[in-house]
């Protein structure tokens, strides 16, 4: 079965300040990259491009994530690197989005996810449209599947994502430390339900009176944590074994004693 190697960027963000967020992730990738004969995924924050500023969209966000396609794809290519996830705000014909990227070793952007779930209590509803499907990609025949942030409050929804065949679930985030823990839990729970990989990168630093708590995650799908990062600037790189999930889901057959008749809302 295929091994991945993850690259977790947990990195600070400067607001509004795209060249400075791009120089930083360009850094942090050259002070800390070694080459693997596995295949890396690297997953960057929530809106890591700009930062967390929907309420002025149209003054920094990013045409159909041009910019940040163009900028990733020149890094996968030197780094023969995937980019799954990391989400970047993004301009559309329907309205700015919160988009996780796909870029391949080859530089092409290949793939997107729009956060479906969007938060009232961050007026995301006010300044964001909300995507309507999951998004899968396969590297090396291993099934990710992208969340974003708030996402992760809806465990039907990586249910889904699981029972269509997903082994790695991926989310982004920016979340605050005021409710680190429920992140910490949640990815944990993520993880045992559904018998896969999880792995949650956070940013850290703070904007305006808003701490962000790091603590980015991987968890194998026995609920093993295999990395959780603190609360600075972190780079970490941690290996997945897909053969695990085949076995756990083979042991716990979980989805063999569904009933999803029984699940619908009267």
């Amino acid at each position: 079965m295929p091994v991945l190697r993850l690259a977790i960027i947990q990195m600070p963000l400067e607001i509004g300040d795209r060249k400075t967020n791009f120089a930083k992730l360009e850094k942090m990738l050259a002070d800390n990259w070694t080459d693997s004969e596995y295949s890396t995924v690297v997953i960057l924050p929530e809106i890591w491009d700009v930062g967390y500023i929907i309420e002025k969209a149209e003054t920094y966000g990013d045409r159909d994530a041009a910019e940040a396609a163009s900028f990733l794809g020149g890094l996968a290519k030197k780094y023969k690197c995937w980019f799954v996830g990391g989400s970047v705000l993004a301009l559309t014909d329907q309205g700015a989005a919160n988009r996780a990227m796909v870029v391949n070793p080859s530089g092409e952007y290949i793939a997107y996810y729009d956060k479906a779930h969007l938060i009232a209590l961050m007026d995301e509803d006010k300044y964001l449209v909300g995507g309507n499907g999951r998004t899968h990609i396969k590297v090396d025949g291993v099934d990710l599947g992208l969340s974003i942030c708030y996402d992760l409050r809806f465990p039907e929804w990586q249910r889904l994502y699981s029972v269509e065949g997903s082994e790695l679930l991926v989310f982004s985030a920016e979340w605050p430390t005021s409710r680190i823990e429920h992140w910490k839990i949640m990815l944990q729970s993520r993880a045992v339900e559904n018998t896969c990989y999880v792995a949650g990168c956070n940013r850290v630093g703070t904007t305006g009176n808003t701490p962000f708590g790091g603590a980015s995650m991987v968890i194998d799908p026995w609920g093993e944590v295999l990395y959780q990062g603190g609360d600075n600037e972190e780079f970490k790189f941690v290996e997945i074994d897909s053969a695990k999930v085949t076995k756990a889901r083979e042991f716990i057959k979980v989805f063999d004693a569904r009933r999803p008749e029984l699940y619908r809302e009267n």
